[in-house]
């Protein structure tokens, strides 16, 4: 699984010009399910993803998770990280999983991370807009 986070002061997605999700302060959340994904591999981003400590103190250091800032998470599907760009010109998919079993493990991760720290998502297979006001910008990329 590849995961590209952004620390965000609001985000949103809208599906066909009307938004569907939208979060205040928080993290953006671009999620790739690679075929060699399975349970395992959600529960442990799961419980990584809180603890992340990617938010500033009052010292201005990056010492703070989500659940010490009260912020929200947005969780977007994004099939199309599965590319490393080494070979060729143009994009392949093959490292994606399925859509039918990776929207099960997009969701059984949505699910797993509620637990802690409110969640919103993006409509998985959908042409979606993303808006993100990065703060910092803050972005980090994670294989699981």
């Amino acid at each position: 699984m590849k995961i590209i986070i952004q620390r965000v002061k609001s985000s949103s997605v809208s599906v066909e010009g009307k938004v569907v999700s939208s979060i205040g302060r928080g993290l953006n959340i671009l999620v790739c399910i690679e075929s060699d994904d399975d349970i395992k591999t959600i529960h442990r981003a799961a419980k990584k993803i809180p603890a992340y400590r990617i938010f500033q103190d009052d010292e201005g250091r990056m010492n703070q998770n989500i659940l010490q800032v009260g912020g929200e998470l947005l969780l977007v599907s994004q099939f199309t990280l599965s590319w490393n760009g080494k070979k060729g010109n143009r994009p392949s998919f093959d490292n994606s999983m399925d859509p039918s079993k990776a929207n099960d493990l997009f969701e059984e991760l949505c699910l797993e991370l509620a637990k802690e720290v409110p969640v919103k998502k993006g409509v998985f297979g959908a042409t979606m807009e993303v808006a993100i006001v990065n703060d910092g910008p803050v972005t980090f990329s994670f294989d699981f």
